[in-house]
């Protein structure tokens, strides 16, 4: 715990809130000395001359530029100004500013990391949008990192600052809130949460900046970026060095099937190692199909027993001979009627490429196929562990 609570700052990045910015200012302003506001180029009001009878600072972009660098803002004024952290609060009355209180104690100068609010859903009018939402930042955080954090979506945070101004980040938006988690678990930094209250007006009093069809895609793009990262073999800059692997493991063979038997054994990572093995399984990569889809799926941080094990479903000769026949399709318009070792053999190359092109179709739908029947057997039956 910090011994300082001056270190200790709180920012809350504004646009168009000019109905609930000063009181969860107001509020912060009485548990917290420090308090910055940035003001992303709100129109609804002068947000500065709104909160100039409290003592906070205010900073302003001329125009809306998005949450993310507004907090980056934030952050960067903050440790100019002697600040070690920054805890986050969206202005739009979500949050109970009260809630910084909680966060106070677990901040740590030698142990840094990011502070999570997980937000309370059992309360009335949470959007059907935000629960799915959450499960799908969820999912991907674990993808990429291997950490499961039970609320990536939360705006409720609490950065170390120092480390947070070395993260290259490039999302501006919504989707930096999805990039810093994993870049910072990539540098070395802990995820952490702690409980908060969360507040949803009824809809037809609900104000909100995210636009739906853009900062998806925002987002999507993102964790598209992320995954693609994580699956290059070069590793990440280190911000806080980690504890080394412990390989003495290796010497337990109970232990060491346990772990990967039980590694993020959740229905949607259970589908998604499904998922991934069935499609290199799929594809023609000559004797190479399980190096390959272990070393994509250790990237990844799948299920390795799930993922090297799926890929027996689609030895030959069905798939690949459904494959050469769809390749040749593709190319032809019409089936190969004479499938035959002969055909096959003596046209290798043909064959190949057929069989490469017909698995660019196949591969996807059994992947999909597979992923679906897996998640739909492990959620059977850990609905039946949770009813015993």
């Amino acid at each position: 715990m910090l011994q300082n609570n001056n270190e200790i700052w709180c920012a809350i990045p504004v646009f168009n809130n000019r109905d609930t910015v000063k009181d969860i200012v107001s509020v912060c302003r009485s548990i917290l000395k420090n308090v910055v506001v940035v003001d992303d180029g709100s129109t609804d009001t002068d947000i500065t001359a709104l909160l100039s009878d409290l003592d906070v600072a205010v900073l302003r972009h001329d125009k809306n530029i998005g949450k993310g660098q507004a907090l980056l803002t934030a952050s960067k004024y903050i440790e100019t100004h002697g600040g070690l952290y920054m805890i986050t609060i969206d202005a739009d009355g979500q949050h109970n500013p009260k809630d910084l209180e909680k966060f106070i104690p677990l901040l740590n100068e030698d142990a840094p990391g990011i502070i999570i609010g997980c937000r309370n859903f059992n309360t009335e009018n949470v959007p059907s949008k935000s629960r799915f939402g959450r499960k799908f930042a969820n999912f991907w955080l674990r993808v990429e990192t291997g950490i499961y954090v039970d609320d990536c979506q939360s705006g409720f945070r609490a950065y170390p600052v120092k480390y947070l101004n070395q993260l290259k980040c490039r999302g501006s938006h919504y989707d930096f809130e999805a990039e810093v988690l994993a870049k910072a678990a990539w540098a070395g930094l802990q995820l952490k949460t702690v409980d908060i209250d969360v507040s949803y007006p009824k809809p037809e009093h609900r104000i909100s900046s995210f636009k739906p069809f853009l900062d998806n895609l925002r987002i999507s793009h993102i964790h598209a970026k992320l995954v693609g990262r994580r699956l290059l073999p070069w590793g990440h800059k280190r911000l806080v060095e980690q504890k080394k692997i412990d390989f003495k493991i290796l010497r337990h063979p109970g232990k060491l099937l346990k772990m990967l038997l039980t590694e993020n054994a959740t229905p949607g990572g259970l589908a998604m190692a499904a998922a991934v093995g069935a499609f290199f399984a799929i594809l023609p990569l000559l004797f190479i199909h399980t190096v390959i889809i272990i070393y994509v799926s250790t990237r990844l941080n799948l299920n390795k027993v799930i993922s090297v094990n799926v890929q027996h479903f689609f030895m030959p000769p069905f798939v690949p001979a459904m494959c050469i026949e769809t390749g040749y399709y593709l190319r032809h318009g019409y089936w190969l009627t004479d499938l035959s070792f002969e055909t096959v053999f003596s046209q290798f190359s043909d064959r190949l490429f057929e069989w490469f092109l017909g698995s660019l179709v196949i591969a996807p739908v059994g992947a999909v196929l597979m992923g679906g029947i897996i998640f739909t057997v492990a959620a059977k039956i850990k609905k039946r562990i949770a009813a015993i």
